[in-house]
């Protein structure tokens, strides 16, 4: 189990991470997710010590970790961090050594991850030579080539075509599935949410939510309603009392309930306005959610 335990980091005077707490369990895929600056870089490199904490304690197991813990772990950065003119299964081989693999199950490996996430070239190749998204390819495999307890994965879906997305997701649940923990950050939303068992939404180097989305929506006070009119008036919900229009999109309305509104009041509102085709409570998508935090209205506030 990873735990991050009240972690504050600085940089001069300005306040990189403020107490800020995590845990992930073995067998667990955790979302980590912000705007760009949010901390999720920082965090990930302290967890990793690249950087040192001004405050606050990384374990593993319960444990206070060291560098022999960390040769377990296994880290993709958001810049590509490889060598690219050597080449791609002699580095691989190079890494998994560092990691305290020998030589021989060094080579095993590096060509089982190879084949594993189809990188398009063969393994002579130097890595200067593959498209962006194989050289991605490459990276997660560098990640996963001394066969870790945990990955920390920074953006790793960044440049891959929807094929790559689904190799790459493929992975990473298989390694969920035989007990590592992973922990990755990214901007695509709703891959988070389609993969991910857990989230956490960082703000200004604070976790302002955590916990699986299910439960991140059940945190929502808010209840949304869709609707859809034909031949209503744009803008016709606008300036109905009791609610908030959240989004317009060609007859279809998605709107927030205030507290003390009856939805009846609304579904009169929509007959008066048109022929209603839809009329449904909405459940949040987890893009909505981080808006939420974002915007400055967090989740259960």
């Amino acid at each position: 189990m990873l735990e991050l335990a009240g972690l504050d980091k600085r940089f001069g005077e300005k306040v990189v991470l403020r107490d800020l707490s995590l845990t992930v369990p073995p067998g667990q895929m955790f979302g980590f997710v912000g705007t760009n600056g949010a901390g999720k870089t920082t965090t990930m490199r302290i967890a990793l010590g690249v950087l040192a904490t001004d405050a606050g304690e990384v374990r593993w197991q319960g444990r206070p970790v060291d560098r022999a813990i960390r040769r377990r772990w296994g880290y993709m950065p958001e810049e590509r961090g490889l060598y690219p003119k050597m080449r791609i299964q002699d580095q691989l081989v190079y890494l998994a050594e560092l990691h305290g693999m020998s030589r021989s199950d060094a080579r095993t490996s590096a060509t089982r991850w190879l084949e594993r996430l189809q990188v398009a070239g063969g393994p002579a190749d130097r890595l200067e030579t593959l498209s962006l998204g194989n050289q991605q390819r490459v990276q997660l495999a560098a990640a996963l080539v001394h066969e870790p307890e945990l990955l920390v994965l920074d953006e790793p879906f960044s440049g891959l075509d929807p094929v790559g997305v689904d190799v790459m997701a493929g992975v990473l649940r298989e390694r969920v599935e035989a007990g590592a923990s992973v922990v990755f950050s990214s901007h695509q939303l709703e891959l988070v949410e389609s993969l991910c068992d857990a989230v956490g939404i960082i703000k200004d180097g604070r976790m302002h939510a955590a916990g699986t989305v299910a439960e991140l929506r059940g945190d929502s006070r808010a209840v949304r309603y869709r609707v859809v009119v034909d031949g209503a008036r744009a803008h016709w919900a606008d300036e109905l009392p009791g609610l908030k229009v959240l989004s317009e999109d060609e007859n279809a309305v998605l709107v927030e309930l205030l507290a003390g509104t009856n939805e009846q009041g609304l579904l009169d509102a929509a007959r008066a306005a048109g022929r209603v085709r839809a009329f449904a409570p909405a459940t949040p998508s987890l893009a909505e959610l981080f808006r939420e935090v974002v915007n400055g209205t967090e989740v259960g506030a």
